[in-house]
C-alpha cells in the first residue's frame, strides 16, 4: 500500500478555508463603494498566495485557493451560467439563538449555456502560485457546485416551462454541454482536477428532505437514480486526464448542518452508477450512518473518507480515525479509500466556529494519519 500520486489523494481536503480578516474587511470595502472590484482583487490575489503556502506547508497534494474569492460556494458559480437566475440566500436565526442558511432560490429562466468561462481566470493564478513555490508534487483543484443543485432546489416548478416544455433530454443535455464547455476551459488550462459540490444526494439521505422533494412532485426513491444520468451526461464531456470527483455535503454554515441520515437511499446510485472518479463522503459523526453503503462501490472509484470535522475545534486522535478507516475497509477495499476533513472550513464567507490554528492542526492530522494508513 502506498500513496496515491494523483488525485484524488490519500490525505485530501474538500476545498474552502477561513479567510483572513483583512480579505472580509476588504470585501465589506467593495460592498460599500470604498474599493474597486480590481483592488478587492487584488487583496484576493494576497490571500491566496498564502493560503497556498499554508496547504503546501502541511503537506497537502491538492492544492485549493481557498474559495476565497467566493461569497457562496454555489451561487457565485451558478448565477454566471446563461440562463440561471439566483437570489442570494437569507440567514434565519432559530430560537435557540443558532443561524442557518436558507436554500437559497434558483431559477432556469432561460435555455442554460456555458455563456463565458467561469473559472478560468482563477485557475490559471492558482496554478501560477503553485509553480512559483516549485511544487511539482502538487495538483492545483478547482471546485464548482453540482449541477444537480438547478433542479434539486426547485423542481420542475424551478425550471421555465417556456424553454423546457420536456426536461428530459433537453434540459439535463443542456446543462451537461455547459459544464462540458467550462471543465474543458479549464482543462486546456492545465487543469486536471475539479470536485463538484453537491448537497442533494446527501440532502435525499434525509427524510424531511426526502418529503420536501414529495412536496415538490418528485420521488425521492427515483431521483438519485435520475441524478446519476444526469452526472453521467456531464461525465461523458469530461476531457482525458482530468479527475472528476463529488463532495456530498450536509449543509456547513456557521458549523451547522441542514441533513441527515445514512448513505443507504442513495448509495447504489451514487457509488455503483455515477461514472465519477471519486466521491468525497462526510463521515464526521453519527448524521452519516454507518460504513455499509460502501459495499456498492465499483471496483474503479474511489471513496475518501471525510472522518474529521471542520465545525468544531476539538482534534481527533489518530488511533480513533484508524479504527474508522479499518471499519469501512470492511465494505470496501482499503486501496479504494482515501483520508479528508467532512467538509470545507468555511463554505460559505463567513466561515466556521473554528480558529485557523486549529484549522492547521486538523490538515496535519489528516496527512499525517494518511501516511501511517497506506504510506
Amino acid at each position: 500500500m502506498t500513496l496515491r500520486s494523483h488525485a484524488p489523494f490519500r490525505a485530501d481536503h474538500v476545498g474552502s478555508f477561513l479567510r483572513p480578516a483583512y480579505l472580509l474587511e476588504a470585501r465589506e470595502q467593495k460592498a460599500k463603494g470604498a474599493i474597486t472590484a480590481e483592488q478587492l482583487r487584488a487583496v484576493e490575489d494576497r490571500a491566496i498566495t498564502e493560503i497556498v503556502k499554508f496547504q503546501a506547508d502541511v503537506g497537502l497534494q491538492a492544492i485549493t485557493d481557498g474559495e476565497f474569492r467566493r461569497t457562496y460556494f454555489h451561487i457565485d458559480f451558478l448565477e454566471q451560467l446563461g440562463g440561471v437566475k439566483t437570489d442570494i440566500p437569507v440567514t434565519i436565526v432559530k430560537p435557540d439563538g443558532t443561524e442557518e442558511l436558507a436554500p437559497p432560490v434558483i431559477r432556469v429562466i432561460d435555455k442554460v449555456r456555458h455563456a463565458k468561462n467561469i473559472q478560468l481566470a482563477d485557475f490559471q493564478y492558482l496554478k501560477a502560485q503553485v509553480e512559483a513555490l516549485g511544487l511539482k508534487a502538487a495538483t492545483p483543484k478547482v471546485t464548482i457546485p453540482s449541477p444537480t443543485m438547478l433542479h434539486f432546489r426547485g423542481g420542475r416548478a424551478g425550471i421555465s416551462k417556456e424553454a423546457y416544455p420536456d426536461l428530459d433530454p433537453a434540459f439535463y443535455d443542456d446543462v451537461a454541454k455547459a459544464y462540458g464547455d467550462e471543465l474543458q476551459s479549464l482543462a486546456d488550462a492545465g487543469c486536471t482536477y475539479v470536485q463538484m459540490d453537491d448537497t442533494n444526494m446527501a440532502y435525499l439521505c434525509d427524510e424531511r428532505m426526502r418529503e420536501a422533494a414529495r412536496q415538490r412532485g418528485d420521488d425521492p426513491n427515483e431521483l438519485p437514480h435520475r441524478y446519476a444520468s444526469f452526472i453521467n451526461k456531464v461525465v461523458a464531456h469530461k476531457p482525458a486526464g482530468m479527475t472528476l470527483a463529488m463532495h456530498l455535503c450536509r449543509g456547513n454554515f456557521k458549523s451547522t448542518h441542514a441533513a441527515a441520515g445514512n448513505y443507504e437511499p442513495v448509495a447504489e446510485a451514487l457509488l455503483s452508477e455515477m461514472k465519477l472518479d471519486a466521491f468525497f463522503l462526510e463521515y464526521d459523526d453519527d448524521r452519516s450512518g454507518d460504513f455499509r453503503p460502501l459495499r456498492y462501490l465499483s471496483k474503479d472509484k474511489i471513496v475518501v473518507l471525510g472522518l474529521v470535522t471542520t465545525k468544531f475545534g476539538q482534534l481527533e486522535t489518530k488511533d480513533a480515525l484508524k479504527r474508522r478507516i479499518e471499519e469501512a475497509a470492511k465494505y470496501a477495499p482499503l486501496d479504494q479509500l482515501c483520508l479528508s476533513p467532512q467538509c470545507g472550513f468555511s463554505s460559505t464567507v463567513h466561515g466556521n466556529n473554528i480558529a485557523v490554528e486549529d484549522q492547521r492542526k486538523k490538515l496535519a492530522l489528516v496527512v499525517e494519519t494518511a501516511q501511517e494508513v497506506w504510506g
